[in-house]
């Protein structure tokens, strides 16, 4: 690949339809193929389900099978730790392995060989160089480096594409905006919820954000990027042009805005992409929500098919107004298709929260959280925290009880709880499902 003046990065950018379909029919048969010889999982599923992927001649053939949920995962990972049984390459031959968050259960593993890594790298430079990001650029990596994915799979594509990069992760906000002041920085990317907080910690510290050299700002981890308000939000408050990014622990990166900012491109030369009903699991046609399902085309160290996102995103398969020819995500992430709340780019689910409360003492057994105005950041309407309304079995005990559980869920779930104590028996009781999660306006 090549950083010049060219309009794309990789000549795929531009293949007609037919030609992407054509690629990904050759690189699915090949795949399954592999899958049904040296994947323990998909060999077993392929058997349980009658598929001989021999006989595989187009992507709709992939409906025969089901999808993989992270049940799967986190399932084939206690059965034979710590590898699992998604590992379809020699271990010797992997070369990273990254970790979930591990908030619904202990943190499971995905692995990449060594051209997985060059793959996810070219795939960041992609992606980056549709920003007119390159050689002379200063690059400030502010997603996170700790067991995370994200921060060294950006920082290797600005590296590819000629970048100066400063992997800052997400900690230490005013040593962060000294550094932009003084290294020039003209590339950013974080959470957008960090990106509006670390424009208005610079005001407070008497640097305008506007005036600075930051021309660019990438965000993830979060819908923000593709929300008009936060977007706005962002771009006014720093000066800058804000796109959106998409991925995951398992697909990176899976989508990343060009400059008509019309919605994430997917990488179909890597991923062949589904879009099926929530409720039915059958495809839906573009234009109409649905969860995204992923397949990949051609990793190597444990490969999905069907991977269930769990992600909520409308498809637009017509050409962009760029002139790339690879599906977009129009709006980017509408949410999840269960009840994941993300806070400060932290996926969080109900069932790890109950964890944390179950474990700690001095509680009855009912509690809930509430996602209300009080735990919304007011510029963006992203979480800042999360509220828990509790009831304490002794009300002496009260404050310090909620100062060991909003201390336990910040240890184990990494997000601040603002914890209301309530008198004991206020909280409904269920006599079926108890409704736990609480969204208000």
């Amino acid at each position: 690949m090549t950083t010049t003046n060219l309009p794309v990065w990789d000549s795929c950018e531009t293949w007609s339809r037919d030609r992407i379909t054509a690629h990904q029919t050759d690189r699915l048969a090949t795949q399954l193929q592999r899958l049904g010889r040296d994947s323990a999982f998909y060999r077993k599923r392929f058997e349980e389900v009658g598929f001989d992927p021999r006989g595989f001649r187009s992507p709709e053939d992939l409906r025969a099978l089901p999808f993989t949920k992270k049940t799967d995962y986190v399932g084939s990972v206690a059965d034979s730790p710590p590898w699992g049984e998604f590992l379809a390459v020699p271990r010797e031959t992997v070369a990273r392995v990254h970790f979930s968050s591990g908030t619904t259960a202990a943190p499971v593993p995905q692995f990449w060989t060594a051209r997985d890594l060059e793959r996810w790298a070219d795939l960041y430079a992609r992606y980056a160089h549709a920003q007119g990001i390159g050689p002379g650029d200063i690059f400030q990596c502010l997603f996170t480096y700790t067991w995370f994915v994200g921060g060294l799979g950006a920082t290797a594509g600005f590296q590819r594409l000629g970048a100066t990069v400063i992997p800052a992760g997400s900690q230490e906000t005013e040593r962060q905006i000294r550094t932009i002041a003084a290294f020039g920085t003209t590339v950013l990317c974080g959470t957008p919820s960090f990106m509006v907080h670390l424009g208005a910690v610079a005001r407070e510290m008497g640097y305008d954000p506007a005036a600075s050299t930051v021309r660019a700002i990438i965000v993830g981890g979060e819908p923000g990027g593709a929300v008009p308000a936060t977007r706005r939000r962002i771009e006014e408050l720093w000066g800058a042009r804000c796109c959106d990014a998409y991925g995951s622990l398992e697909f990176q990166p899976i989508g990343f805005d060009c400059p008509a900012q019309t919605g994430p491109h997917l990488a179909e030369d890597f991923a062949y992409a589904e879009i099926v009903d929530a409720v039915t699991g059958e495809p839906v046609e573009d234009g109409t929500p649905g969860v995204l399902v992923l397949t990949h085309l051609d990793k190597e160290a444990g490969p999905l098919v069907r991977w269930w996102t769990g992600d909520v995103l409308c498809r637009d398969s017509r050409p962009c107004a760029c002139g790339r020819t690879h599906a977009r995500l129009i709006g980017g992430v509408r949410g999840r298709a269960d009840d994941m709340l993300v806070v400060r780019g932290i996926n969080l689910f109900p069932s790890a929260v109950e964890e944390v409360v179950r474990s700690t003492a001095g509680l009855t057994d009912e509690y809930r959280i509430v996602v209300d105005s009080t735990v919304r950041n007011p510029d963006t309407g992203l979480l800042d925290a999360i509220r828990l309304q509790v009831e304490p079995l002794s009300a002496a005990d009260a404050a310090r009880v909620a100062a060991e559980l909003a201390a336990a869920v910040k240890d184990r779930l990494r997000v601040r709880a603002v914890v209301e104590t309530v008198p004991a028996g206020s909280l409904p009781r269920a006599q079926h499902k108890a409704k736990r999660l609480v969204v208000e306006p």
